[in-house]
């Protein structure tokens, strides 16, 4: 019988002569398994503007130092497109097994094309990345992560000159130059010391971090507050093993807090993150350590950060003593209107202040603005489309301060030092916040109720279809298609009144037919308006073989409004 594909691929990396002994006790362990077979050596990951995300294991389609070289590769290829080897390439990685190896893989691979490298010297927070790109000049930057996903994977994202993410055309050369690279040797390399002996590899360390402290202390609205409140308000902290162990702790003391109390087992960085199933601070169970300490300690609040610090989650203490959990869209609306709220009592809120936030997030961000004169943009998913925002403003020489930009995932970013979402500087202002509200004796749940009472309910959900198996990425595909071709007319017993198909760039009204022009970019999204005023949204993930779907509700009625997203998960989870 003849070899498949994957089967001549998986022979070809056994027969490799530098394959790792760990790798090849990997492959040793599947060589009777045709399925792990096919999905590890049957196809290559593709490079997008989200970058690399797989689980770390030997062959093309997963995460290992032969596809991080190859990718790095495509990157150098890039740079020497645009001469940019002599500003160079910041580099910075996770808590993550083998983040280290596959940044300093990186680092070897941009040293052997003769391009200048910024290497940090341990784990650092995502946005100090972005921070590093600007602060150095570099003309690039890699970030070794994958975020909040599950310890078996890991990640590679890619940013350009102004701490964004790269562009799809930035996209399209890094990738073609990939499928012109084996994977296996076929990226240039110098070795790490050799890289720095020949001052093409420059390392960061405890010195860079003063300077992203320096920037993230900027963001404070009222830069007193926490220390006024110092003698009764307590916080806990826990980073899930991940990289805000130092540099949140740090930004609190800077700020005045006194009384911060961290988890003990889940300061420690460790990339099998033992204490959690999943170390995703939107789990209201990876909060359990940290409750049981707020209750010992007397706090009202418990905040954990992703392992790469990009995210934060919040769990607030209620009423009756219990805790709840303020979700990314609440604590989007909440900061947003604090910001708002503080900058006016201090008289520096002016009519032309701005801020960004994704389109899948709350509506209640619209209401806050409208109300207070600020001008509120809606960009597509992805933080990289805030910073082109910001850059706009910058580039064009418009006036207006940018306030904060916010995703429903939990993301938030308050100044412009960086271009990507910042849970370091999040937790400043979330502290900082929540001082203030501490004054007027609320918590930060009483301060989400007041909104909610001048405003109206607003509720937000989201589902995650997964389509598992070799042919997951085709079946994602096809799904987003028969909606295309097929659009519900109702969903949850509500009538669709317009269907804006941002890939298309066209709004559809189910009523008479007509067709718009979206006038805006394009992204793989639908986006439905029902008659009622609700929102459902349908997108692809950028990273991982699934469909998010976001319901964005508002009306009266708590139970009304839970019961109805439920209805509309329902309805939508039966149509995919």
């Amino acid at each position: 019988m003849a070899q498949t594909v994957a089967k001549k691929e998986f022979e070809r990396w056994m027969q490799y002569p530098h394959l790792s002994l760990e790798m090849k006790q990997d492959m040793e362990a599947i060589k009777d398994n045709a399925e792990e077979i096919e999905l590890r050596f049957g196809s290559s990951m593709s490079f997008g503007t989200a970058g690399l995300r797989a689980t770390m294991h030997a062959g093309p389609a997963c995460m290992n130092v032969y596809t991080v070289a190859q990718a790095t590769q495509g990157i150098a290829a890039l740079l020497l497109q645009e001469n940019g080897q002599s500003r160079g390439v910041a580099i910075a990685y996770d808590s993550r097994n083998h983040s280290r190896d596959f940044a300093i893989a990186s680092a070897e691979v941009l040293a052997g094309n003769g391009i200048c490298v910024y290497l940090f010297d341990d784990i650092r927070p995502t946005p100090e990345l972005s921070f590093a790109v600007r602060e150095l000049g570099c003309m690039a930057g890699i970030n070794i992560t994958a975020s909040h996903n599950p310890k078996e994977y890991n990640g590679y994202k890619a940013y350009w000159e102004d701490g964004a993410q790269i562009s799809p055309a930035q996209t399209k050369v890094v990738a073609d130059a990939i499928g012109q690279i084996d994977m296996l040797g076929g990226a240039k390399s110098m070795p790490l010391d050799e890289g720095v002996e020949k001052g093409l590899i420059h390392w960061l360390g405890s010195d860079f971090d003063k300077r992203y402290l320096e920037a993230v202390e900027k963001t404070a609205v009222n830069p007193t507050l926490i220390s006024e409140t110092a003698e009764s308000l307590k916080i806990v902290y826990t980073p899930l093993h991940g990289t805000g162990y130092r540099l949140v702790p740090d930004i609190l003391h800077r700020a005045g807090l006194r009384h911060l109390y961290t988890v003990p087992s889940q300061m420690v960085p460790d990339g099998d993150f033992p204490t959690v199933a999943k170390p995703n601070p939107e789990y209201a169970e990876v909060f359990a350590e940290g409750i049981a300490l707020a209750e010992e300690k007397g706090s009202d609040l418990v905040i954990a950060t992703d392992p790469d610090a990009d995210r934060v989650g919040v769990m607030s203490r209620t009423k009756d003593g219990s805790f709840t959990t303020i979700t990314g869209n609440q604590m989007g609306a909440l900061l947003l209107d604090y910001v708002i709220s503080a900058r006016r009592e201090r008289g520096v809120l002016s009519k032309n202040d701005y801020a960004v936030k994704s389109f899948v997030s709350t509506d209640l961000a619209c209401k806050i603005t409208e109300e207070s004169g600020v001008t509120l943009y809606d960009v597509f998913t992805g933080f990289k489309f805030i910073g082109e925002v910001i850059k706009n403003y910058e580039t064009s020489g418009k006036e207006g301060t940018f306030l904060c930009g916010f995703e429903e995932s939990y993301g938030y970013l308050f100044g412009t030092y960086a271009r990507d979402k910042d849970a370091v500087g999040a937790v400043l202002l979330i502290v900082e916040m929540t001082a203030y509200y501490r004054k007027k004796e609320m918590t930060l749940s009483d301060a989400l109720q007041a909104l909610y009472e001048k405003y109206g309910l607003y509720r937000e959900g989201v589902l995650d279809l997964y389509m598992t198996g070799l042919d997951g990425i085709e079946r994602r595909q096809k799904t987003m298609d028969n909606l295309r071709q097929k659009p519900p007319v109702e969903i949850g017993g509500v009538q669709v009144l317009t269907l804006t198909d941002h890939l298309a760039q066209t709004t559809y009204s189910l009523a008479n037919g007509s067709k718009t022009s979206t006038g805006c970019g394009v992204t793989d999204a639908l986006y439905f308006v029902l008659e009622n005023g609700d929102k459902v949204v349908v997108r692809p993930s950028g990273t991982e073989p699934k469909i998010k779907l976001y319901f964005l509700c508002h009306g009266e009625n708590d139970a009304i409004l839970s019961e109805q997203i439920e209805k509309y998960k329902q309805d939508m989870q039966a149509l995919v």
